[in-house]
């Protein structure tokens, strides 16, 4: 089994940065997908990024260039780095990842690949 413990969430005036983390604690094979997925009011969840153990990682288009994925191996953390905030930012964080794969899904994808997730962070983003 694999826990996945987010943290990192808050509120902040557009323009801000967060940071989140997610610490997994459990069994975690070394073939690996992490991802945070988000999900704000009233809107289906989406994928925001992803970091596969193989170094592979990619951004939603709508966050590209303001947030960055990174992992930290040797702490079994993923990292949400977010820069610039919108107010349409503003949704529950969810870190999310799956074991055995070669590559991540495709993040346009709505993340029923996904074996494990966590509680989910709040960001909330104020103009």
């Amino acid at each position: 089994q694999v826990q996945l413990v987010e943290s990192g969430g808050g509120s902040v005036q557009a323009g801000g940065s967060l940071r989140l983390s997610c610490a997994a604690s459990g069994y975690i094979h070394s073939r690996n997908c992490m991802a945070w997925f988000r999900q704000g009011p009233g809107k289906e969840r989406e994928g925001v990024a992803y970091s596969h153990s193989y170094g592979i990682t990619s951004v939603a288009e709508s966050v590209k260039g303001r947030f960055t994925i990174s992992r930290d191996a040797a702490k079994y953390t993923l990292y949400l780095q977010m820069s610039s905030l919108k107010p349409e930012d503003t949704a529950m964080y969810y870190c999310a990842a799956v074991l055995y794969v070669d590559g991540c899904p495709p993040l346009r994808l709505p993340g029923h690949e996904y074996n494990y997730w966590g509680q989910g962070t709040q960001v909330t983003v104020f103009s």
